[in-house]
């Protein structure tokens, strides 16, 4: 996990709101987590502050205050649009958010009770917010882009992982996915990061998605391929039909090899750098056995 930029912590949380949104400095303030861009905190019973750790990171929370109370009304699921925006402060450089405290845990760590009707929801999730994105959309330059652009994190992904991986098998996958059509509509608004850690699950039914830093515009197989990260493969199907169902590019059948592609990617980038995170190592392990399986 990289340094943090800033040492952020409850005790600066609690500065900070006693300095620009004083009605919320009475309530309780407890780390949740601290992961590689953000420190998390509860704040009370409903809400969550979410602190940039890092420049980067910094960047991309301006991206979800801009964009993600727009693209909320338009989804069928709760997602952690701002409800509050913090400034710079004393000992603090960049904004920050307080959001909604979402009910769940990740699905990588609750499995869903009814892994079909997840898929069904996750698909019409997906249907409702891959829709033709603003011109002004952020540019990410690692996700919704060709699969080619991956190549080079593809190939040093797969020699850090040499011996703990079927090299043929990987490359033999990658291969088929590069021989896809490229898309070639007009670029669709991406969640950017869907993955099983982002995704929410309470009492066994999906009940929001959240983390949206990396939202941009671009190739919706970037995030179809999260079909492969969660779902077995009877649900896969149930998942691909509902998505076909609901959006009019969905039924492609490019589409989903370029999804198959981007997630025997990610597999490989949480494989060969999750080291200290056991969750995204085995959210990879699974999602290519899945790729593999095929």
């Amino acid at each position: 996990m990289p340094a943090a930029e800033v040492e952020v912590s409850a005790d600066l949380v609690r500065e900070l709101l006693a300095a620009q949104h004083p009605d919320l400095a009475r309530l309780d303030v407890q780390v949740l987590a601290n992961g590689w861009d953000n420190l998390l905190c509860r704040l009370g019973d409903e809400l969550i502050v979410r602190m940039p750790r890092r420049a980067q990171a910094a960047a991309l929370v301006a991206h979800e205050q801009r964009w993600l109370p727009k693209l909320a009304l338009q989804l069928p699921l709760p997602v952690p649009a701002p409800v509050r925006v913090g400034e710079p402060g004393p000992g603090y450089p960049w904004r920050w958010s307080i959001v909604p405290f979402l009910k769940g845990e990740p699905a990588a760590c609750e499995p869903p009770a009814d892994a079909a009707a997840l898929a069904v929801a996750l698909a019409e999730f997906l249907a409702a917010l891959h829709t033709p994105a603003d011109r002004n959309a952020p540019v990410n330059p690692y996700r919704g882009v060709p699969l080619a652009v991956r190549g080079k994190l593809f190939t040093e992904a797969v020699s850090r992982l040499h011996g703990s991986i079927d090299g043929t098998a990987v490359t033999r996958a990658w291969t088929s996915a590069l021989a896809a059509p490229e898309w070639n509509a007009p670029p669709v608004w991406l969640h950017g990061d869907l993955h099983p850690a982002n995704i929410l699950v309470d009492q066994g039914h999906l009940s929001a998605v959240i983390d949206f830093g990396d939202i941009t515009a671009g190739d919706p197989a970037a995030d179809l391929a999260v079909a492969w990260m969660l779902l077995p493969a009877d649900a896969r199907r149930g998942f691909r039909a509902a998505y076909a169902g609901s959006s009019e590019h969905g039924a492609a059948e490019d589409l989903w090899d370029r999804a198959k592609g981007w997630a025997l990617a990610l597999a490989l980038v949480f494989l060969a750098y999750s080291a200290d995170n056991p969750m995204m190592a085995g959210i990879g392990a699974q999602t290519l056995a899945a790729v593999l399986d095929q």
